[in-house]
């Protein structure tokens, strides 16, 4: 039962901070250091997300899984190519899993 009230507290605190984001005054938004911060949060998230489930893939150790490094690295490589992103999505997967196959 504890778990369907973390779900439902979880559900309710996403609706209100979309909800607050509806209602923040524009003046608010205008403010050139919300504006700053609004564009760097969702880059520091992914980077960290990027870094958590291709370094980490076993619980909380730090481990450099090979196939998945390499995958991150050839994202990376079609990013500076400037592929489009599902490009980059499919050469990481192809990358990761031909890889996966060899070893």
């Amino acid at each position: 039962m504890s778990v369907w009230i973390a779900v439902i507290a979880t559900g309710i605190g996403c609706y209100l901070l979309k909800l607050g984001g509806l209602v923040t005054p524009q003046r608010v938004l205008d403010d050139p250091r919300v504006r700053r911060f609004t564009d760097l949060v969702p880059v520091a998230l992914l980077t960290a997300l990027i870094a958590v489930q291709a370094l980490a893939p076993e619980g909380r150790t730090l481990e450099f899984d090979g196939p998945r490094t390499a995958g991150l690295a050839a994202a990376v490589a079609a990013m500076l190519l400037r592929a489009p992103f599902l490009v980059v999505l499919a050469v990481a997967a192809g990358v990761a899993a031909g890889l996966r196959l060899l070893v």
